[in-house]
C-alpha cells in the first residue's frame, strides 16, 4: 500500500494534551513498551477523528497492525470522554453566560431500512440525534449521549434533563434559546412563535429570535469539522463516546 505525507488542521497544543494524557495513562497502568510513542499515538488518534481516516489506512500509515491501531484509538477516546464536561458541570458554565443557545443534530451513521430506530424522519437519513448547548459565540459548552435518530429533539432534551436543569438556574435569569422544536420544554426554553399569518410584532420577535440562534450553527459546524462525526460507521454503542472525545479537545484547544 502507497503511503503520503498529509495535514491536519489542528494545533500542536491539542497533540501536546492528547500525547501528556496518554503519558499518565501509560505510567498510571504501567505500560512498559508500546508500538508508537505518546506523540505517534496522539496523532493516529487525531487523524481518526478529524479527517476520519479508516483503521486500515491509519494502520498502514503507522506502520501498525488494524487490530493495534483499533486499540490505540478506543483507548485515547475513552480518556477523552472521560474529561468531557457533565450537564452538572456545564450548568456551571452556562451561570456565567448572558444566555446559551440549545439546538440539536442528527450525525449520519450507516445502517440499513430495517434499522427503523434510528432513522430521522426529518432529516431522511439513519443517524444519531445530539443536543448541545452554545454560549453567545456560539462556542461549544456541552454536548449530550447520543440517541437514535428517530427521537424528536423536545424528547431528547427531557430525556438528558436539559429543560429541568436550565429551570434550577432560574433565579439567576439565564435565558436558553431555542427552535420550535422545543415548544413546550418550559419556561427556560425560549422558542419562537409558531403558525403562519401572524401579526407584525410576533414576525419581528421571530426574526430577532432566528437572528441569536444562527450562533448556535457555529457550535454544530465545530462538531461538523472532525470529519468522522460526518458519517460514523462503528457500532452505535460507541458514538456517544466518540462525540464526547471530540468535545473534550475541543474544549481543551
Amino acid at each position: 500500500m502507497l503511503v503520503y505525507p498529509s495535514a491536519i488542521d489542528l494545533s500542536s497544543r491539542t497533540l501536546r494534551h492528547l500525547s501528556g494524557l496518554l503519558a499518565g495513562h501509560r505510567r498510571c497502568i504501567g505500560s512498559r513498551w508500546r508500538r508508537l510513542t505518546c506523540g505517534r499515538q496522539a496523532l493516529l488518534v487525531m487523524a481518526h477523528l478529524r479527517c476520519g481516516d479508516t483503521y486500515a489506512r491509519l494502520a498502514a500509515g503507522f506502520r501498525i497492525g488494524i487490530a493495534t491501531a483499533y486499540r490505540y484509538i478506543r483507548e485515547a477516546v475513552d480518556l477523552l470522554a472521560a474529561l468531557a464536561p457533565t450537564l452538572e458541570q456545564a450548568m456551571e458554565t452556562v451561570r456565567k453566560k448572558a444566555y446559551v443557545i440549545l439546538d440539536g443534530t442528527v450525525l449520519p451513521i450507516d445502517r440499513i431500512a430495517a434499522d427503523r430506530p434510528y432513522y430521522s424522519g426529518k432529516k431522511k437519513h439513519h443517524g444519531m440525534n445530539v443536543q448541545v448547548l452554545a454560549d453567545p459565540a456560539g462556542r461549544l459548552i456541552w454536548a449530550s449521549d447520543a440517541l437514535p435518530g428517530a427521537v424528536h429533539d423536545l424528547t431528547a432534551a427531557r430525556t438528558h434533563g436539559i429543560p429541568a436543569a436550565l429551570a434550577a438556574l432560574a433565579a439567576d435569569t439565564i435565558k436558553c434559546w431555542a427552535d420550535k422544536a422545543y415548544q413546550g420544554a418550559g419556561p427556560a426554553v425560549r422558542v419562537p412563535f409558531r403558525g403562519k399569518n401572524q401579526r407584525s410584532w410576533r414576525r419581528r420577535h421571530n426574526r430577532d429570535h432566528a437572528k441569536i440562534r444562527s450562533l448556535g450553527e457555529r457550535a454544530m459546524a465545530t462538531l461538523k469539522c472532525w470529519r468522522l462525526l460526518r458519517k460514523l460507521r462503528c457500532s452505535t454503542t460507541r458514538i456517544t463516546a466518540t462525540v464526547r472525545a471530540v468535545v473534550a479537545l475541543e474544549l481543551a484547544a
